[in-house]
């Protein structure tokens, strides 16, 4: 008689987190605990809301089988949220090199004289994690800034950018009038001293007239004395 336990469970409780109208997955593993190949088969109360791959198979010594159990869309959420569904795992010894092939029902009867090993499972509902608020909360000391403070930067930059250039164009108007007055003041300097050269150049040959009338008066003045 066969006194050690051929598989364990883990874990005993398949948690689905609820969500109406979509598939949800959950797992557990068969974990053989021998040195035996050990068959085992799934079967569960309510084989139409499950789906469960694979339902049966064969789990080398030591070794794991991981099992994946689907549960349909559910339309309604159940009073509660509690579930009566159970799973059963059965599990019995089988010859080396067997195969799922050659996986049968009566290799699980008892009345057969098969050790079959069974250990069952609950299904239990859990809410499904809570989604991000799209709409940040207060933020604290330390936080990244806000989608409203992030576009206030971004406007920000450019305005900063239109002012400095507003002054420099104020600037650069400014040294303009400063260089056409200086222009001006120039050429009014210039016109003043090419009419001082003018005159100058004028008053020359008056000079020379008057001095020549003189000397003609006293030569005459000479003459008539002499």
């Amino acid at each position: 008689m066969i006194s050690e336990e051929l598989v364990s469970i883990d874990p005993l409780d398949l948690k689905f987190p609820l969500e109406l109208n979509k598939s949800i997955l959950s797992s557990f593993e068969v974990i053989n605990k021998t040195d035996n190949h050990v068959a085992f088969k799934v079967k569960t109360t309510n084989p139409r809301k499950y789906t469960v791959r694979p339902n049966c198979g064969i789990v080398l010594p030591q070794s794991r089988s991981n099992i994946t159990v689907t549960m349909q869309p559910q339309l309604e959420l159940p009073p509660d949220m509690e579930c009566k569904d159970k799973f059963l795992v059965q599990s019995v010894i089988t010859n080396p090199g067997s195969t799922p092939k050659d996986i049968n029902p009566d290799m699980f009867n008892k009345s057969g004289g098969n050790h079959v090993e069974e250990c069952k499972l609950k299904v239990i509902y859990v809410f499904p994690p809570r989604k991000p608020s799209p709409v940040p909360e207060d933020s604290e000391e330390g936080t990244s800034p806000t989608a409203s403070e992030t576009e206030l930067q971004e406007h920000s930059e450019p305005q900063d950018n239109s002012i400095k250039a507003r002054d420099l164009i104020l600037k650069l108007m400014e040294e303009r009038d400063f260089i056409i007055q200086q222009n001006a003041k120039l050429n009014r300097d210039l016109e003043h001293l090419r009419h001082g050269r003018q005159e100058h150049r004028t008053g020359v040959p008056l000079l020379y007239i008057l001095l020549v009338g003189l000397l003609g008066i006293l030569l005459g003045y000479i003459v008539r004395n002499v």
